[in-house]
């Protein structure tokens, strides 16, 4: 008998053999995603459900990555009285009941209504210091590293309060939204005095808490270590990290799925496509797109491999170009 899609996937976590490759890409269903706010117009949460509905019906994916478009910015009132590492340091958390953790689970459960646990799906999040990136008013590169220089103690305790907020949250998508789990996203600070000793003091607890939250309701949860836009990462800062998967930016970091999965031990890897207009995906032909799947897989193997992309493909791509993937993968 066949496998099932949630079969494949679920193997593919756990390094077993599969009948076939399984594959999963994903869009941004609301445009300017990084300050769209649906508190502010809800109707955003209406395109994203309705943009999810059409790609699923469309495309019929092995695993659905759960765009939390809208809800990017972490509302804290607080915020806007920010000025140093002191004010930082003094934030409670929202609690479980406030509306943006509650919003994004009627959302969650929203989209469960159609795709029915046919397949595996992981909901969006973001780990605490890329929601300041979006939600505090005066954020700018440098402004983590100063309240650090400043009051590195009195940082560490507001990331662990935004921690806690985001921790709830992870729960509640997995235990009430019914998502398998979360796809967290992290990325190194882009300041040179934030290293990798400074990033696993002050940074780690807090995605770790998190994680440690995602995985109490359900093991399977995914690491994305982000490279949108070119931005690049030390994959070794998270080998430590406890999930079933990770993926990176393959073509950004110039580490190929075979690398990465010597990085993280063995587990199970996500990605191989660059995600621009300018990559294979979005620019080759049909056999140029099967080639590179069959030689990505040719290099890594087929166990604990799920192709993908770096991050989200771009707007209008057509899903013929997905399904090219998808076809490459079963032979």
């Amino acid at each position: 008998m066949a496998q099932t899609k949630r079969e494949l996937v679920e193997s593919a976590l756990e390094n077993k053999k599969v009948e076939r490759v399984p594959v999963g890409f994903w869009f941004h269903f609301v445009e300017n995603e990084d300050k769209a706010d649906a508190f502010i117009d809800p109707i955003l949460s209406e395109k994203n459900i309705e943009g999810h509905r059409t790609f699923y019906e469309a495309f019929k994916p092995d695993f659905v990555k759960l765009m939390s478009d809208g809800y990017f910015i972490y509302p804290h009132p607080a915020f806007a009285a920010i000025h140093s590492a002191v004010d930082f340091g003094k934030l409670e958390p929202l609690g479980k009941d406030h509306p943006w953790i509650e919003k994004q689970v009627a959302l969650v459960k929203e989209l469960q209504k159609f795709i029915k646990r046919e397949v595996f799906t992981f909901y969006n999040i973001f780990a605490p210091a890329r929601v300041l990136e979006w939600s505090l008013p005066n954020y700018n590169k440098t402004l983590l590293g100063d309240f650090i220089a400043e009051d590195k103690a009195a940082v560490k305790r507001g990331l662990d309060v935004i921690a806690q907020d985001i921790s709830t949250l992870a729960e509640q998508i997995i235990q009430e939204g019914g998502a398998d789990g979360i796809y967290f996203s992290v990325q190194n600070i882009d300041d040179s005095r934030i290293t990798k000793d400074v990033y696993l003091d002050v940074f780690a607890p807090g995605e770790q808490k998190i994680l440690q939250a995602a995985n109490r309701a359900n093991p399977n949860n995914i690491l994305h270590i982000c490279g949108y836009d070119g931005h690049h990462n030390d994959l070794t800062w998270y080998v430590n990290y406890e999930v079933k998967a990770y993926n990176w930016a393959a073509i950004v970091e110039n580490i190929s799925l075979a690398e990465g999965k010597k990085i993280f031990g063995g587990k199970a890897v996500i990605g191989g496509f660059g995600n621009t207009v300018d990559d294979i995906l979005a620019k080759g032909d049909e056999a140029a797109v099967k080639a590179e799947t069959q030689r990505l897989l040719a290099e890594a193997g087929r166990e604990g491999i799920l192709l993908g992309a770096d991050c989200t493909v771009p707007r209008g791509l057509a899903l013929e170009r997905l399904e090219w993937v998808r076809e490459a993968g079963k032979k």
